[in-house]
């Protein structure tokens, strides 16, 4: 007897609670899926595999999961996000230009290619900053710039290190409530969202290094701008982080490989569910 394909496959490189969720959704559903570990996996570049069914694209690491996609795409597989959404929402740099030239608010940036040229766009933007790098996650490396000392010792430091990090993404420092907003979007619609606030006066509102999760109602305005958010990086299931500025919301992230742990936990809402559903009937249309 012949091996069963899935219809879903949950590629990962990283099993969190997010990727156990999507994979007992499927089961309760009585969808056929299977997990696959990116690390272990080899491609036949000349196959037409026909084994994957729709791959969600879970890899958390961004170069795995870019050139995986790239992989399948090329094999004919349907996958969830495309390749273009990891390449462009995984780089913030190219995100901002995007939502930009798609009309949806973002905050002011600069980017310069050396140290000095770094220190005259800070001067440009005005402190306090806060300095990026284009690629990368969970807060990581993202720091806050209040003033020229503290902006040499951060340039300096990132010269020693791979030279993605010597591309300097540099954001002015929005002033908001001490939260952000998390809205997870299924498609063009906004199935949850969450308000994250930093914990005991840190600026940053990332849940894993603290911040508090609580839901957030949707509106008209947001959905709109996280239609649009989503589309500009060919988004078919992404999260997209926004700010309450003074002149109204903003978007400063789109995610390619959200987590929806807390949202789903504080919302109440079967998030994983909305994202099997919607995977499936990509599977079966």
């Amino acid at each position: 007897m012949g091996t069963v394909n899935p219809d879903i496959t949950i590629l990962y490189d990283t099993i969190r609670w997010e990727e156990k969720a999507l994979l007992a959704t499927a089961k309760e559903m009585g969808i056929s899926a299977s997990m696959v570990n990116c690390k272990g996996l080899h491609l036949d570049l000349e196959d037409e595999p026909d084994m994957f069914g729709v791959v969600l694209q879970r890899c958390v690491s961004y170069y795995r999961n870019v050139h995986s996609t790239a992989a399948l795409e090329g094999m004919g597989v349907d996958v969830i996000n495309c390749h273009k959404t990891g390449v462009l929402a995984g780089n913030k740099l190219y995100s901002h230009m995007l939502l930009k030239n798609a009309g949806v608010p973002t905050p002011k940036a600069c980017v310069s290619f050396s140290q000095e040229a770094a220190l005259q766009a800070l001067d440009k933007i005005g402190y306090p900053a806060v300095i990026k790098p284009t690629v990368g996650s969970w807060g990581r490396l993202i720091s806050k710039i209040n003033d020229p000392e503290i902006a040499g010792s951060i340039l300096e430091s990132r010269e020693s290190m791979y030279p993605i990090y010597q591309i300097h993404y540099i954001e002015e420092f929005v002033r908001r409530p001490p939260r952000d907003i998390r809205a997870i979007m299924v498609g063009d619609e906004i199935v949850a969202a969450i308000y994250r606030t930093s914990h005991d006066n840190m600026w940053k509102t990332n849940t894993a290094l603290g911040g508090t999760a609580d839901p957030c109602p949707v509106t008209p305005e947001m959905e709109e701008m996280c239609i649009k958010a989503s589309h500009a990086v060919h988004g078919q299931i992404v999260g997209v982080d926004l700010m309450e500025s003074d002149d109204g919301l903003m978007v400063h992230e789109v995610n390619n490989t959200t987590e929806f742990k807390n949202t789903a936990r504080v919302t109440g809402i079967d998030i994983a569910g909305a994202m099997i559903k919607y995977t499936i009937q990509r599977a079966r249309g």
